[in-house]
């Protein structure tokens, strides 16, 4: 009995046994397959948190887009009825078949009475019903001339006519034979033989070969001359039959170049122009470092080609309104090597407004959207005015076409010297050029592939930015780098948060609680999203580090307390506004110290003369005012709240601190700065950081540190 009751405990303890094995062998599996897991939940942990945070990049990159589309739809304005019927005339061209040479001719009619020429038939002729008369179908000793071109009834030239799409180079030849083979008739009525003035047309394209140069070339113009412009050019001749167009005074009448004030880079400009001009090369380039005396060069060669070559008119197109009042100061001023006399005193410099272009103006002053606005008759505004829609180049993304203007005809400048304009001036606008019968000269520090490819390649003359400052001309730089958690990284506003928006068209803010997270990216700091915290600490830290880092105790040198005068570029208007509000909140200082410069301002020009010459105003905040040309000499400072994609323009950014000045004349606005010798960047957005853009200072070592060769390469060739 005791025995099998032993059995049965034996066989229980046993079973027992067996299921804390069983047991013990789940929990190691489970610790073992929670061991697995940990590493994979972690994993999906991390992996569903960037996905959530490239979610809200996506979401920052879309609210981005959709404000940039929308900005792009309230800049489009509704096109006018006269738009509009341009617009389905153009179309209607484009579908049509091309013109035969009799709907050609019919055109050819529309174009000279538009240019101001009595058209007429040969069995009519009355060469007393106008200054210039075009005689249709006229036969000559070697056929039938399409048109003959008589001007106050003497004949002076030939119009031969084709159909559209006719290659016109052969045709010069048949024109060249009907201006030679006159009758006996024609022959006593022709002002000089054979007929100088002669033009192929297929009413889209037309030819003109003036055969008074001294190298007669055809070249293509927008229309046909007007008969006082050929007078014009027939009175030149008879006043001086050794040199009786302007293409052969370019080549022989100008003397050498023999300024004392000019700097030898000046000189090259000059003389490279002039010697691409007496070649007659329609198009060149002039590469001359910001701050090396572009102006004053144009201004040389300007006055010389009046002078020496008798040309009629110049054009000096600058990139934005404000710079055509400084250029119009550098014309009135320069002083004439020779007599002594100012530009001013022997030649009217107009800037060019919505009245009429004088007769006596030898230069004038303007953007190209001023002057295609002309073009166009749209009204516009006083020189004076500084309206930003006129120094745009975005309003539109379609390519600007012209029209014929018989107030202001293609042959209205001899040439155009374009300063430093936006590289869509040689894309976008570039039909606004094209339009005028002249010579095209560009100044520019920064040319990108689409000035070299509108110039033909033909560089005349170069002067880099290396160059400049081996010269003493300009100063070299230092880049001082802030970052800061918000521009680098962006951040993430948690819902819930109350947060003030402003109307960017009002100003007004209200305040509202977010509903959901907001994430923005690094990019979006200073345009949609405004950081006052991140703004505050940029400026905290430019005030605590300006006098230890930036511009750190030089031995000899006084320590400095007025802040270096400073130029800051925000993104827009109301990022200035927040620049300058915070400026004057970290300094502790008041309205004069630090201004806003931008179109928005009132009376821009009076804070720009006011930040060039008082010691009172020390920082300057703008957005694209005071980006190209202008100079502020006594700038020791260019500070980047803004990123900039294109190379050309941080370049001309940037060269707003390059220039030099006086020691005498930098002390009087920075009483404690004994000399500018640099200039330092502030790159509180990457700006420099970017591959674009070279932001590399020609002195990276000490003079110790840096071979000769090395030194040499620097400064360029």
């Amino acid at each position: 009995m005791l025995r099998e009751e032993l059995g049965a405990e034996r066989d229980r303890l046993g079973e027992v046994k067996l299921r804390l094995d069983d047991k013990t062998s789940r929990l190691d599996s489970e610790r073992l397959a929670r061991a697995d897991a940990q590493p994979l939940l972690a994993q999906a942990a991390a992996d569903h948190d960037q996905l959530a945070m490239l979610v809200d990049q996506l979401k920052a990159r879309v609210s981005e887009f959709e404000e940039s589309f929308a900005a792009s739809l309230r800049r489009r304005r509704r096109l006018s009825a006269a738009e509009r019927e341009d617009f389905i005339e153009r179309a209607r061209l484009a579908a049509r078949r091309p013109r035969t040479e009799r709907e050609v001719r019919e055109e050819a009619d529309r174009m000279l009475r538009s240019a101001g020429w009595s058209v007429q038939n040969p069995g009519s002729v009355n060469l007393w019903a106008g200054y210039g008369v075009a005689v249709r179908e006229m036969a000559t000793a070697t056929g039938p001339a399409d048109y003959l071109l008589y001007v106050d009834r003497k004949l002076t030239g030939v119009i031969e006519v084709k159909r559209e799409g006719t290659i016109l180079s052969p045709v010069e030849r048949q024109s060249a034979r009907y201006a030679k083979g006159l009758t006996a008739d024609q022959k006593l009525q022709a002002w000089k033989l054979p007929l100088p003035f002669r033009y192929e047309t297929t009413a889209v394209e037309t030819h003109f070969t003036n055969d008074l140069d001294p190298r007669p070339r055809a070249r293509e113009v927008f229309w046909f001359h007007r008969p006082e412009t050929l007078a014009r050019w027939m009175r030149e001749a008879d006043a001086d039959s050794e040199m009786p167009t302007l293409r052969s005074r370019l080549r022989r009448n100008l003397p050498p170049v023999a300024d004392p004030r000019l700097r030898p880079a000046q000189r090259d400009a000059v003389e490279g122009l002039e010697g691409s001009l007496g070649y007659d090369h329609q198009r060149a380039l002039i590469q001359m470092a910001t701050g090396a005396g572009k102006t004053y060069a144009a201004v040389t060669a300007s006055y010389r080609l009046l002078k020496h070559a008798r040309a009629e008119r110049i054009l000096f197109l600058v990139d934005r309104n404000n710079l055509g009042k400084q250029a119009h100061s550098e014309f009135t001023g320069y002083v004439t090597p020779d007599d002594g006399r100012k530009f001013g005193e022997l030649y009217n410099i107009q800037r060019l407004t919505g009245a009429d272009m004088l007769a006596s103006s030898k230069v004038v002053i303007s953007t190209v959207q001023r002057l295609y606005a002309i073009l166009c008759g749209a009204p516009v505004p006083g020189p004076d005015v500084d309206d930003p829609a006129y120094d745009r180049y975005d309003d539109t993304d379609e390519v600007i076409e012209v029209g014929y203007n018989p107030k202001v005809p293609p042959e209205t400048f001899d040439l155009i010297i374009v300063d430093e304009c936006h590289r869509s001036i040689y894309g976008r606008w570039r039909a606004v050029l094209e339009y005028f019968d002249v010579y095209l000269a560009g100044l520019t520090a920064t040319p990108v592939k689409q000035t070299f490819g509108f110039f033909h390649q033909n560089l005349v003359s170069e002067y880099t930015y290396q160059q400049a400052v081996a010269d003493n001309v300009n100063v070299d730089f230092e880049v001082y780098r802030i970052r800061t958690k918000q521009t680098d990284q962006g951040d993430t506003i948690e819902a819930g948060t109350v947060v003030p928006r402003r109307d960017r068209r009002t100003q007004r803010q209200r305040y509202e609680e977010l509903d959901d997270d907001f994430s923005y990216a690094g990019t979006q700091v200073g345009h949609s999203v405004i950081s006052v915290g991140q703004l505050k600490l940029v400026f905290q830290t430019f005030r605590d580090r300006l006098f230890t880092e930036i511009f750190p105790p030089r031995p000899g040198q006084p320590d400095r307390r007025y802040v270096p005068k400073t130029l800051i570029y925000a993104r827009d208007d109301n990022h200035a506004e927040e620049i300058v509000k915070m400026a004057r909140e970290v300094f502790g200082e008041g309205n004069d110290f630090a201004q806003k410069i931008t179109y928005s301002a009132q009376n821009p020009d009076k804070l720009l003369a006011a930040f060039r010459n008082s010691p009172e105003l020390r920082i300057a905040v703008t957005v694209d005012l005071i980006a190209t040309g202008t100079d502020v000499k006594p700038l020791e400072c260019v500070f980047f709240l803004r990123d900039v994609k294109s190379w050309s323009y941080f370049e001309q950014m940037k060269g707003r601190g390059a220039r030099t000045l006086d020691p005498a004349e930098l002390h009087a606005v920075t009483p404690d700065a004994v000399v500018k010798d640099r200039f330092v960047i502030v790159d509180a957005v990457g700006v420099t950081d970017s591959l674009r853009i070279d932001a590399t200072p020609m002195a990276e070592h000490t003079e110790r540190q840096i071979s000769l060769k090395k030194l040499l390469d620097k400064a360029g060739p």
